[in-house]
């Protein structure tokens, strides 16, 4: 008999999504800072080269523990309800029209990343922009900047700023979490066999090689977006990309994968290592 656990509740995603999102964002602001800098159309020197790789941490502390919740909290509830549909094993018998549990690791994934983006979109702007040194390298002035938007340009432009990029944003996190999360979920599957759960080391270890192919094959995108987000104009995705075609050919589109794809394993493996960590400890405490 399987002793496979019940979904984690609320309070537990929540709590345990909220430490997985700070310790990540805090311990790798550095290389998202060298990242940001190699995609910028400035240049990595021009943007700031190794000089200040904590700037816009202000905006990342702010964003990153109500991200990581939001995300984990609607990925966690869209699983439990699609799981009901979903095969199990060889429980395929009288479960008409039952969801594969792949497809319910993508959908569950894409909702929690479109809810998560509704507060990483402006933080990421914020910090961006502070990254590469516009509006004076902070993120408080770069913060500033935007807002002040408002006495010229009327309240509706200011969340137009701060969502500046959301289209592309979506764009590039959908895919990514539909490669990585169904990668990591099989992975926990194939190694817990008959276990409660797989430990926090095991899930960091999954993350870790699920979170660096997922990156590689997403990059394209991640420079698409940092485009568009420290374009000092209003720009179309198509735009960025036609003018980047055209310009510079299709190297600038694989820019900073390198430093993306360490970053996001070694993100990945304190993301999901200590997510489930969190979500094991609480289960403990809950039933002993």
């Amino acid at each position: 008999m399987s002793s496979t656990r019940p979904p984690p509740p609320f309070q537990s995603a929540l709590l345990a999504g909220a430490l997985s999102g700070a310790t990540v964002d805090l311990s790798l602001f550095p290389l998202d800072t060298l990242k940001t800098r190699l995609q910028s159309s400035a240049g990595f020197f021009p943007s700031g080269g190794f000089a200040g790789i904590y700037r816009g941490v202000g905006s990342a502390l702010v964003g990153s523990a109500p991200g990581a919740a939001f995300f984990f909290c609607t990925y966690e509830a869209a699983k439990a309800a699609l799981g009901r549909r979903s095969v199990h094993g060889d429980a395929r018998e009288g479960q008409e029209g039952a969801l594969p549990d792949a497809l319910t690791h993508m959908i569950a994934a894409s909702m929690g990343e479109v809810a998560a983006c509704a507060v990483r979109v402006p933080t990421e702007v914020v910090k961006q922009r502070a990254q590469a040194g516009l509006h004076g390298g902070s993120s408080a002035a770069a913060l500033g900047a935007i807002l002040a938007r408002r006495n010229t340009h009327g309240p509706a432009a200011v969340w137009r700023e701060l969502y500046r990029g959301w289209g592309i944003t979506v764009f590039r996190e959908v895919p990514f979490t539909v490669i990585q999360f169904p990668l990591w979920e099989a992975m926990k599957a194939w190694r817990r066999g008959e276990r409660a759960d797989v430990s926090g080391v095991e899930s960091a270890v999954f993350g870790s090689v699920a979170g660096a192919i997922a990156a590689a094959l997403t990059t394209p995108l991640d420079v698409l977006k940092t485009r568009v987000m420290l374009s000092k104009e209003r720009v179309s995705v198509g735009e960025v990309f036609r003018r980047m075609v055209r310009d510079e050919g299709v190297r600038p589109f694989f820019a900073g994968i390198a430093p993306r794809v360490t970053w996001i394993s070694i993100g990945g493996a304190i993301f999901l290592g200590s997510y489930q960590w969190a979500i094991n400890t609480m289960y403990d405490i809950d039933w002993h």
